[in-house]
C-alpha cells in the first residue's frame, strides 16, 4: 500500500463551534465538505490539513487517522483481513463517494484506510 496523503481526525462536540479557532487563529481553510458531521480545514500554504469529527456517520466507531491510498483500497482491505487486523467497518462505498474500511492497529487506535473518486 502506498499512502497518497494522511489526515488526522480530531474528535469534537461541536464542528461550528471549533471553526473559530482553526479557521479565524490558525489561518486554515475550510474546505466546505457539506456534511455535518465532518469539516477539513487545510493551510493554505502548506497543504497540510486536519479534519474535526464529531461521530462518523456510517460506522459504528471514530477513526483518529484517515489514509487515502487511491486505487489500492480494495488490495488494503484484504491486506489487513490477511494479517488478521480488526475490520471494524468493512469496505464500502459510502452515500458521499468515498470507498473505504476502518481497521483497528495493534495499538488500539482506528484507522479510516479510503480512496476518493477523484484520486
Amino acid at each position: 500500500m502506498r499512502p497518497t496523503h494522511i489526515i488526522a481526525n480530531l474528535s469534537v462536540p461541536d464542528i461550528g463551534s471549533a471553526r473559530e479557532f482553526y479557521a479565524d487563529y490558525l489561518g486554515l481553510s475550510d474546505e466546505g465538505i457539506a456534511m455535518d458531521w465532518v469539516s477539513r480545514f487545510r493551510s493554505p500554504d502548506s497543504g497540510a490539513a486536519v479534519q474535526l469529527v464529531t461521530h462518523d456517520a456510517t460506522a459504528p466507531v471514530d477513526s483518529v487517522l484517515s489514509v487515502a491510498v487511491g486505487d489500492e483500497v480494495e488490495e488494503a482491505y484484504a491486506e489487513a483481513q490477511r494479517r488478521g487486523f480488526e475490520i471494524v467497518h468493512p469496505l464500502t462505498t459510502e452515500p458521499w463517494g468515498l470507498r473505504r474500511f476502518l481497521v483497528r492497529a495493534p495499538d488500539g487506535n482506528v484507522i479510516n484506510i479510503n480512496s476518493h473518486q477523484d484520486e
